[in-house]
């Protein structure tokens, strides 16, 4: 089966998927880190042992698609995704000729991976919707029912408190993010997971609820995506679902309609 290869390239992680030509199904997944260090050909070695694991019904990569947050590393990524498709490499920027509008003051600025959030919300949903993505750090993009980015909001991510306590205090360790047992911690690792867990889902909460009150829409739908969407979504009160690979869909959908 033809499918073909997107690549969202964030801060931390990066996350390939084969979705199949049209973009609407996910085939398979998998996340390495940014910010490790390789070379060209560590990073091919890698990318092709990951391919290697993917169902074998998927036996030809049409083509490959990229959304990136992080420029330094676009030559690389290009260089090594041409190595293992046989057709073209294509970069998802705010320049692309998509069917959705970027409606803000500096529409060039958008990143990769809000442009895509707007393409596959429209295409998915069909109606306004707040697209919550919990990566690096925490956006929320607000699309409209006819696929238009209208802006939106850039927090600091979910694991923004943990890094900040574990560098910036004598005493206080990293502490992984996972929900927590109960919220009054016993142990100080305890205490740590709660409060940043609880802040992550508060702040969610009163964002998605002031941007309620600000966009004139009587029917808003609330998704969240991204690598904290599975942790900390089933928690978030103000949520409707959740799509952990609304991006890559965006890509893949992206990828059908550049490359006809």
């Amino acid at each position: 089966m033809a499918c073909q290869l997107v690549a969202d390239v964030g801060n931390t992680d990066t996350v390939f998927g084969l979705l199949n030509l049209s973009g609407r199904e996910v085939l398979a997944h998998w996340r390495i880190s940014t910010g490790v260090p390789r070379t060209e050909d560590e990073y091919r070695v890698l990318l092709c042992a990951l391919l290697d694991s993917g169902p074998p019904e998927a036996d030809t990569i049409r083509r490959a698609v990229i959304g990136s947050v992080v420029p330094s590393g676009d030559p690389t990524v290009r260089r090594v995704l041409s190595s293992v498709v046989e057709g073209p490499v294509i970069q998802v920027t705010a320049r692309s000729d998509l069917p959705i509008k970027i409606d803000v003051e500096e529409p060039l600025t958008v990143g990769a991976d809000r442009i895509v959030n707007t393409l596959a919300a429209g295409v998915r949903f069909g109606r306004d919707t707040i697209v919550v993505d919990l990566g690096t750090a925490t956006t929320f993009d607000c699309i409209t029912a006819d696929g238009v980015f209208l802006g939106g909001v850039i927090a600091p991510g979910v694991s923004a408190g943990l890094d900040w306590l574990a560098r910036s205090t004598a005493k206080l360790p990293r502490v992984e993010l996972a929900p927590p047992g109960e919220v009054i911690g016993r142990r100080t690792e305890a205490c740590i997971r709660s409060g940043v867990f609880y802040s992550a889902i508060g702040g969610v909460d009163a964002i998605v609820r002031r941007i309620r009150e600000s966009w004139e829409s009587d029917e808003i739908l609330v998704v969240a995506t991204g690598g904290f969407a599975p942790v900390i979504g089933p928690y978030v009160s103000s949520l409707d679902r959740v799509e952990p690979y609304l991006t890559l869909e965006g890509l893949g959908i992206a990828g059908a309609h550049l490359d006809r």
